[in-house]
């Protein structure tokens, strides 16, 4: 009997997830079972190969040279079996994007493309960062060209982000903002997401000499959003998540926007990009974005 029939498929799953996410309890989690089990499959797996799969350390595992490149074969293998079970079973389409952009940009169009779709079943996976398609299960993601993308991705660089500072008009009034150093006595505001927003703007804007102090920082988009709205102080945001409130006069944006150092991409699982619900959401989002930032 040669080595690979002895070989158990739990044991090298779990030994897949622990080098890709460089943790037993992280691997454990993904696959919902306990860290001793994790640890007790990958350890008959070093000793049916006789070889050391993984450095264990107190912050986690690190995958040695032979175990590199078994995870690495082994996530292709199981990225395949994925792959074909859906190319065979088409399930519902997972996009993938930010809160913020879900909120603001997505929601109030999305009825358009159902109603044009009736029969694209939609799911959401709302995240801004690096993805696994097979292990995230998302089949396309909204996300900027400063993120790097899978490897494998189909990736297409829709539009320019522009972006700028936005206030409620009674801030505006209040404080009386109408020129760049007029800045040095507004309240500035960030969202975490983008802590250089206004560094990015200041240098797009041809005033990257200028000192800009950030006040307030709030944790996502949709916060940062409110508060410029409550009249907390001036938020640098991408003008694709304030339209509506600028064309309601909720907010106003005194000094316009710029175009800023980032592109929106559309990312698309490479398996699933010639499905056809595939291709009429990513048209639409194309079409969308285009229209939206062009």
């Amino acid at each position: 009997m040669t080595t690979s029939h002895r070989l158990s498929l739990n044991a090298l799953r779990a030994f897949e997830a622990t080098a890709r996410l460089r943790s037993f309890s992280a691997a454990a989690e993904e696959l919902s079972v306990t860290h001793g089990a994790v640890s007790r499959h990958v350890r008959m797996l070093e000793d049916s190969l006789g070889l050391a799969l993984l450095q264990r350390t107190a912050q986690g595992a690190t995958p040695t040279g032979e175990g590199q490149r078994l995870a690495e074969g082994l996530s292709k293998a199981f990225g395949l079996i994925q792959s074909s079970v859906e190319q065979l079973k088409p399930g519902p389409l997972t996009l993938a994007c930010s809160e913020s952009i879900m909120m603001y940009w997505l929601i109030p169009r999305l009825g358009r493309f159902k109603e044009d779709n009736p029969e694209v079943e939609l799911r959401f996976n709302m995240s801004h960062g690096p993805i696994d398609f097979a292990h995230d299960n998302v089949s396309v993601a909204i996300r900027l060209s400063s993120i790097e993308p899978p490897k494998d991705a189909v990736r297409a660089d829709v539009a320019h982000e522009w972006i700028g500072p936005v206030c409620s008009p009674e801030y505006l009034r209040q404080q009386r903002i109408e020129s760049f150093e007029d800045l040095a006595r507004a309240r500035l505001m960030v969202s975490r997401t983008r802590p250089t927003a206004w560094a990015d703007w200041a240098r797009c804007s041809t005033q990257a000499n200028q000192d800009l102090r950030v006040d307030q920082s709030f944790e996502h988009f949709y916060l940062l959003i409110q508060g410029a709205r409550c009249g907390l102080g001036m938020a640098n945001v991408p003008r694709m998540l304030v339209r509506d409130d600028l064309m309601s006069g909720t907010l106003v944006a005194p000094m316009g926007f710029v175009r800023g150092p980032n592109r929106l991409s559309i990312w698309t699982a490479p398996h699933l990009s010639r499905r056809a619900d595939v291709v009429k959401l990513v048209d639409w989002l194309h079409d969308e974005l285009r229209a939206t930032e062009p």
